[in-house]
């Protein structure tokens, strides 16, 4: 059938150029988090690069992560990887410790060499590391973490492999989440196991000066955490260091940084109610936002 319309012939040749040569489509950073946490991290990478476009997907309907098994979070994780490629990122942040620590690595190697070589998905867990050679001077950390995180040890092994003679004590704090998410972080009950934990920790090695908050809630619980924190004692939060890693890895990655749309738009995607998840996430960004449901399969 001849062509009789020249637009519609140079669209159509457009698009067999691009499928035959695989040229990259452009579209909005993916930050993805099993819940809300992950909009501490989102709300620092804003800060320091509001020109980019950002789509943030909370799985809400399936968190925690934080207790279950490697093999259910790297499936959740991998879904939510494919969502977001789906809809144009070309680069994904797992914005969760929980799935950087259990999902991240499988990911990068088993997985986008299949779904699409040229994209990226990075963690939080290495930027938080990297930083701290400076830090600590007894060169004792602690890690205060979800139990899924403390368990699946990798900050220890991160941080072994920049800095061997680091000596690394890992926490638990399995009440901290729920804390966070009932809006209770002013409590009673929130002072006393911020209290408990940190006290815990600090038995199991007096010697440490520098702790790492691995769990993208605990800025929210920041005010408490000092409180029972002896001063001389370093504390680290993820979101700021995670945004300086993103904006060094742009400028390193300019065949990456090309495809990030610069609008300055921020749009959400839940697969919990849109109405529980605009509730709950006032709690950590205090503006109103638009949200839409989606479904991971």
């Amino acid at each position: 059938m001849p062509w009789t319309d020249s637009s519609l012939f140079l669209s159509t040749i457009q698009i067999i150029i691009m499928s035959y040569f695989k040229i990259p489509s452009k579209g909005p950073i993916g930050v993805f988090d099993s819940g809300y946490g992950g909009l501490t991290i989102l709300k620092e990478i804003k800060k320091l690069m509001p020109e980019y476009d950002y789509l943030y997907l909370g799985d809400n309907a399936r968190t925690p992560y934080g207790t279950r098994s490697f093999e259910v979070v790297y499936g959740f994780t991998l879904q939510a990887v494919r969502k977001l490629f789906d809809m144009g990122c070309p680069l994904v942040i797992l914005a969760c410790n929980t799935a950087s620590a259990k999902a991240l690595r499988s990911i990068q190697q088993k997985d986008l060499p299949y779904l699409d070589n040229t994209r990226r998905v990075l963690g939080v867990i290495r930027p938080t590391v990297e930083c701290i050679g400076n830090m600590t001077k007894t060169r004792h950390i602690g890690i205060l973490a979800t139990s899924g995180t403390i368990k699946s040890e990798s900050y220890p092994m991160e941080i072994k492999k920049l800095y061997p003679d680091i000596s690394v004590t890992g926490m638990a704090c399995p009440m901290w989440v729920p804390l966070v998410e009932n809006n209770e972080s002013d409590s009673e009950g929130a002072d006393y196991f911020v209290k408990k934990y940190i006290g815990n920790l600090l038995d199991k090695d007096s010697e440490i000066d520098t702790i790492i908050l691995g769990c993208t809630h605990y800025p929210l619980l920041i005010n408490n955490i000092r409180r029972f924190t002896p001063n001389h004692i370093k504390l680290i939060t993820q979101g700021e260091y995670v945004a300086e890693s993103l904006k060094n890895y742009l400028y390193r990655h300019p065949e990456i940084e090309e495809r990030c749309i610069k609008k300055g738009s921020c749009n959400f995607i839940t697969t919990e109610s849109v109405e529980k998840f605009k509730e709950s996430a006032s709690i950590f960004l205090q503006e109103d936002i638009e949200v839409r449901s989606v479904t991971l399969e």
